[in-house]
């Protein structure tokens, strides 16, 4: 199990947070999504198998700006 940490550009809603989560949850091997609203960060738990490219891209692809992976 594998632990991603987006920094992502000021979220101004909270429709944002559920479709950022979705998106995510919709990627292969990832088990947890968790959007922290007021601090624009996105906290993932997936399989070692999952691209952080892809979780990356997919956010990417919703309309939001990654600033930061960790």
């Amino acid at each position: 199990m594998s632990k991603t940490t987006l920094q992502l550009e000021t979220l101004t809603c909270p429709s944002c947070l559920q479709k950022i989560e979705n998106g995510i949850r919709n990627l292969d091997g990832v088990e947890t999504v968790k959007v922290l609203f007021n601090a624009s960060k996105v906290k993932i738990e997936h399989g070692d198998s999952t691209d952080k490219k892809d979780i990356i891209n997919t956010v990417e692809q919703l309309g939001y700006k990654v600033l930061k992976v960790r």
